[in-house]
């Protein structure tokens, strides 16, 4: 029970008792129709009401939460009815929050009159790190004068106990506390993760961890008790508003319904007694009768509670599930950006190299869109770039707009999901290709879904620049090529520029592209050093150049008479290629077109199938292993789509198919394609 100190008014004591008995009418119509609610796995609020009540009573339209998988009583205390969640829970038409694509309490929210809430994906701490990431932008809004409100929004990020274990959320705490960023974790401990107890999965206590974060003020209290968890909200809330600075609150609650729908508490639990005996609802009630509401009132409020949640059901139920061709909707946002304009070669334009293209066509962004900032490891004043790619930017433009951040490739890749929901436009760098792998998670659960998820409420508009391919024996982790990996994510763009030009006109189309794209950035190609690179050299294109993205270039034409006498083939390349391809092409005068596929995702599939169908003959050229590589995909859509017009099957030239790349240079050689290997092939395919 709270302090006999600790009051609120009986308005909001009464509201509370209603939401709470909503909350729990749901859980027990859920469990009583089980057949029909558990279709898709499920959890609730059972036990847990009072401390997510009285959080989201508190939250005011410009601010921002991220709730998580057990969080239905704290949506309806921010202005969701049950019927909208049972829409959701029966993976409806009409679900407000995904249209049927995503579970139940995995919302996205974007109302004018409501906190809003980027999509949720994650049960297990995940959104941790983009939720972060909208503290990160509303501080950095708040510091270049570019946010309006007075009443200063706040970011609450709520967490079940178990992913306190996570990885991830140490970086997001970590960040929090360094940067101190507006935002109140919130976790919700009823001492289970699944079927592991705290004691399996735990080595100390939930607040003496948090407590190793210096910056991040830390909080206990009784989360199933309402009147002690609003007041401490509240207080909270109100430093957080003029502070701005991050808090964490340990909510103690009891667990009273399954793990999930899916896991069921009577399989595993021995606790189900204790645990009935801190109900928040029985306390709650006992505190509106200690203030004078009778008995009488209090039925009224259960029975309106249930009667209303019973109706709900029903017309949930009842309502249309979605049409199939929804499936493909809502991948993408679309694109103004979708001819080349600008000047490509403007009169009087240094030959400038891509490193230095890239850094200046990101210059020009900053000067133009104050919303444009560069972050990631080493990119701040003192470095610039471990390839020099961000020299000078901190600079000119202050340590608020280009600055270094931990070693957290999680972090750099996920919080892109936060700033771009509150109006900012990162563009941040993973500094080898070979160090994507711990952002992964990110990427793939978080930036990539997004948009499909939330329904188009929110896409993630930002540029992740990753530096890629062998060069200079940089050995096994500095040498990778990922696009493979990358290409099997959907939701994002993959660009590969194979030379400056390209490089400025592809980013500044980047930029102004709603959705994720990635800037592969070949490191033998910053500053051609590399022989028979020299033509990656390009004049500067002007301030206005944008290269859409999904077009190929043919940067090598065959003869018309090689082309008739059937006596010429293509090939089919992005980055280092494109260079090994013409090198070989000198063996074969008028025999070779070479296009230069400049994106990933999406493909110039147009420009590839017109070529191939022309020649009746391909070459793929890719610097990663061939197995079951992007290139050999593509290869094999070629051959589906071009069968009838091919003379030779398509042929694949890639890097050998080992763990990694050797350190050795003589080792080195041997695994990369090269141009002999390519001449080797052409010959091979001319001859069939």
């Amino acid at each position: 029970m709270a302090p006999k100190n600790i009051s609120v008014s009986p308005k909001i004591l009464h509201r509370a008792y209603d939401l709470m008995c909503t909350a729990k009418a749901m859980t027990d119509i859920y469990e009583e129709n089980k057949d029909v609610a558990s279709k898709y796995v499920h959890a609730t609020s059972r036990g847990h009401e009072a401390i997510q009540i009285a959080v989201g009573m508190q939250l005011k339209a410009q601010d921002w939460v991220a709730p998580y998988y057990r969080d239905d009583a704290l949506l309806l205390s921010i202005g969701m009815t049950p019927f909208e969640l049972m829409l959701q829970l029966l993976a409806k038409k009409d679900d407000p929050f995904s249209g049927g694509r995503s579970y139940y309490s995995h919302p996205s929210l974007r109302r004018d009159d409501m906190p809003k809430i980027p999509h949720q994906s994650s049960a297990t701490g995940m959104q941790a790190i983009p939720t972060t990431g909208v503290a990160m932008g509303i501080q950095y809004l708040e510091k270049q004068k570019l946010s309006e409100k007075d009443d200063y929004p706040i970011v609450v990020c709520s967490m079940g106990d178990g992913s306190i274990t996570e990885g991830e959320v140490s970086e997001a705490f970590h960040m929090a506390a360094l940067k101190q960023f507006p935002i109140l974790y919130l976790i919700q401990d009823n001492g289970w993760d699944i079927s592991a107890s705290n004691s399996e999965i735990r080595s100390n206590n939930i607040v003496d961890y948090v407590k190793g974060y210096d910056g991040i003020e830390v909080l206990e209290l009784a989360g199933n008790d309402f009147l002690q968890s609003y007041h401490t909200i509240q207080k909270t809330i109100e430093i957080m508003r003029r502070e701005r600075r991050p808090f964490f609150a340990h909510a103690n609650v009891p667990l009273l319904n399954h793990h999930t729908s899916g896991v069921r508490m009577e399989w595993y639990r021995d606790d189900l007694a204790e645990h009935a005996k801190d109900d928040p609802l029985p306390i709650l009630k006992s505190q509106l009768k200690e203030i004078g509401i009778k008995s009488e009132e209090i039925d009224k409020i259960e029975k309106e509670a249930i009667k209303k949640v019973e109706a709900d059901f029903l017309r949930a139920g009842d309502a249309d599930d979605p049409d199939p061709e929804e499936l493909f909707e809502n991948i993408f946002q679309s694109t103004e950006i979708t001819e080349e304009t600008g000047n490509r070669n403007p009169e009087g334009a240094k030959a400038t190299i891509m490193v230095d293209c890239a850094l200046l066509g990101i210059k020009e962004l900053m000067e133009e869109y104050p919303e444009c900032l560069l972050y990631g490891q080493d990119v701040g004043k003192r470095l610039g770039g471990v390839f020099r790619e961000a020299a000078t930017l901190a600079d000119t433009f202050g340590d608020d707009r280009v600055f270094n951040t931990p070693i957290q490739e999680a972090f750099i890749i996920g919080s892109t999901v936060g700033m771009s929901a509150v109006g900012c436009k990162p563009i941040v760098e993973v500094q080898f290709a070979d160090y994507i792998w711990p952002g992964l998670n990110q990427l793939f659960t978080e930036v990539s879904r997004s948009c499909y998820l939330s329904r188009g409420k929110w896409p993630v508009s930002c540029i992740i620049r990753v530096p890629i391919g062998a060069y200079g024996s940089g050995g096994p982790y500095h040498s990778s090529s990922v696009e493979s990996v990358l290409a099997n994510i959907k939701g994002i763009k993959i660009v590969y520029p194979s030379n400056s030009a390209d490089m400025k006109g592809l980013l500044k189309a980047a930029y102004h592209d709603p959705n994720p794209v990635v800037m592969l950035e070949h490191k033998g190609l910053y500053w051609s050093k590399i022989k028979g690179t020299e033509s990656a050299i390009c004049p500067e294109p002007d301030r206005d150049y944008i290269l859409p993205l999904g077009k190929g270039h043919i940067i090598l034409e065959a003869e018309k008479s090689q082309i008739e006498s059937g006596n010429s083939l293509t090939i089919i390349t992005y980055g280092m290629g494109v260079y090994w391809g013409k090198s070989a092409a000198k063996n074969f005068p008028g025999q070779v077109e070479i296009i230069d596929l400049r994106t990933i995702y999406p493909l110039d599939e147009e420009l590839i199938f017109n070529s191939v169908n022309k020649h009746s003959r391909c070459l793929v050229v890719t610097e990663e292993p061939k197995e079951n590589s992007f290139a050999q995909a593509l290869a094999g859509r070629i051959q589906e789509d071009c069968f009838s017009y091919l003379d030779a099957p398509v042929s694949v030239i890639g890097a050998e198919n080992v763990p990694a790349i050797p350190l050795n240079s003589i080792l080195e050689e041997r695994y990369l394609p090269n141009a002999k290997k390519i001449v080797k092939a052409i010959k091979g395919l001319l001859l069939n």
